[in-house]
C-alpha cells in the first residue's frame, strides 16, 4: 500500500515536471508554436468540412483552398464589421474627448487629497500631468508596437498555409502518432482522435452561434435604449464573456462610460447594466444549453488560470489559444481512464458521477 501511494506521488511528480519543462519550450518557442497551433485549430475546425466536399469528388488541395477561402471571408468580414463600427466611434471622439476634459478639469479643481495631489505636477494640473505621462511613457512604445504590429501581419499569413498543410498531410501526422505511442496506447488513438476532432468541430460551431446571439442581443438591447454605436460594443462586449465574470464586466465598462460621458446622465449606464445582465442569464440558461450540444464545460477557476497562463506565456494570443487546448485536453481525459483526476479537475459539477460527489460534498462538510 504504501509502495502504491509513493508510485503515485512519483507519479504526479513527473506531471508537473512535464508542465514546467512544455512550458518553457512553448514560451521559447513561441514564435513557431503560436501559428502552429492557431492553424491546427483551424484544420480541426475545416477537417468535417473539408472532408465532406473530398467525398463528393472534390480533390484534396481544392477543398482545402475552398475551406480556408469560406473561413477566413467570414472572419474578415466579422472584422471589417467591427472595424467600421470603430470608426463610426471615432468620428464622434472629437464630441466625447471635449466633453471628458470638461470633466477632468473639474476633476482637477476639486482634487484636495493629499494621497492624490502627490502624484499631480503642480505646475502641469491634472490634464498636464496625464499628457507628460502620455509623451513620456506611452509615445515611445508606438515603434515597438508597429513592430509587433508587422510580426503579426507576417503570421497572419503564415497560419493559413499550416492549416492547408496539416489538412494536406493529416494521414502523414495520425501514422506519427500510431508510431510514438505504444502499442496499449494504440486502441485510444483509434477512437480518441475522431472523437476529439467532431466533439471539437461541433463545440466551436455550437459557441460561434452562441457568440453572435448574445452579439446580436447586446446590440439590440444596446439600440433600444440610446447607446451609440451598439453594434460595435455589443459585439465587443460578446467576444468577451470567453472570460469568466471578468470579461462581461470589461465589456459593459466601455459602454457605460462613454454613455454617461456624453450625456450625462446616469440612467444610460443603468441600461446598460439591465441590457447585459438580462442578456447573460438568456446565455447562460437558454442559448448556451441549445446551440452547444456538447456540453465540453471547462470550471471558472481552471478557465481564469488557463487565460492568465496563456497570456504570461504566450501573450494575448495565448489568452486565446490556450483555452481551446485546455478543451482538447478535458475531452482527451474523458476518455482515458488513467486521466480521470485530470477530467474532473477541468470539469464542472455536472461532470462528477454520483459516488464522486458525495464523496466531495462530504469532505466540505467536515
Amino acid at each position: 500500500m504504501k509502495t502504491l501511494a509513493q508510485n503515485r506521488k512519483v507519479q504526479w511528480l513527473n506531471f508537473f515536471q512535464y508542465v514546467f519543462f512544455i512550458s518553457i519550450i512553448l514560451y521559447l518557442g513561441r514564435s513557431l508554436f503560436i501559428p502552429l497551433t492557431t492553424g491546427l485549430l483551424i484544420s480541426f475546425i475545416l477537417y468535417p468540412f473539408c472532408r465532406w466536399l473530398e467525398n463528393h469528388k472534390i480533390p484534396r488541395i481544392v477543398s482545402i483552398l475552398i475551406g480556408l477561402s469560406v473561413f477566413f471571408l467570414i472572419s474578415l468580414s466579422f472584422i471589417g464589421l467591427l472595424i467600421y463600427q470603430f470608426s463610426k466611434f471615432m468620428e464622434e471622439w472629437p464630441q466625447i474627448n471635449e466633453k471628458l476634459v470638461l470633466l477632468l478639469n473639474e476633476l482637477d479643481t476639486n482634487i484636495s487629497s493629499s494621497k492624490l495631489q502627490k502624484f499631480i505636477d503642480p505646475e502641469l494640473g491634472l490634464i498636464g500631468s496625464i499628457t507628460d505621462y502620455i509623451s513620456v511613457h506611452l509615445i515611445p512604445e508606438i515603434p515597438s508596437t508597429l513592430y509587433n504590429s508587422s510580426i503579426s501581419l507576417v503570421l497572419f499569413i503564415i497560419i493559413p498555409i499550416f492549416s492547408a498543410l496539416i489538412l494536406m498531410y493529416r494521414e502523414v501526422l495520425v501514422a506519427f502518432l500510431y508510431e510514438i505511442f505504444p502499442v496499449a496506447a494504440k486502441k485510444y488513438i483509434e477512437k480518441i482522435l475522431p472523437d476529439v476532432i467532431v466533439t471539437y468541430y461541433n463545440f466551436i460551431k455550437g459557441m460561434i452561434v452562441v457568440y453572435l446571439i448574445v452579439g446580436v442581443l447586446n446590440s439590440l438591447g444596446l439600440f433600444l435604449i440610446g447607446i451609440p454605436n451598439p453594434i460595435f460594443f455589443g459585439f465587443i462586449a460578446s467576444i468577451l464573456t470567453f472570460i469568466p465574470y471578468v470579461g462581461i464586466t470589461v465589456g459593459a465598462l466601455l459602454p457605460m462610460a462613454i454613455s454617461w460621458i456624453k450625456f450625462n446622465s446616469i440612467f444610460y449606464p443603468i441600461g446598460v447594466i439591465v441590457v447585459f445582465t438580462i442578456v447573460q442569464i438568456l446565455e447562460a440558461n437558454v442559448i448556451f444549453p441549445l446551440e452547444v450540444s456538447q456540453k465540453l464545460k471547462i470550471n471558472a477557476l481552471v478557465t481564469l488560470i488557463v487565460i492568465v497562463a496563456g497570456g504570461i506565456i504566450w501573450g494575448a494570443m495565448g489568452m486565446i489559444l490556450f483555452l481551446p487546448l485546455i478543451a482538447i485536453l478535458k475531452l482527451i481525459a474523458d476518455q482515458v481512464k488513467e486521466l480521470r483526476a485530470i477530467s474532473i479537475l477541468l470539469g464542472t459539477k455536472k461532470d462528477l458521477d454520483q459516488d464522486a460527489f458525495e464523496k466531495g460534498k462530504s469532505l466540505n462538510q467536515k
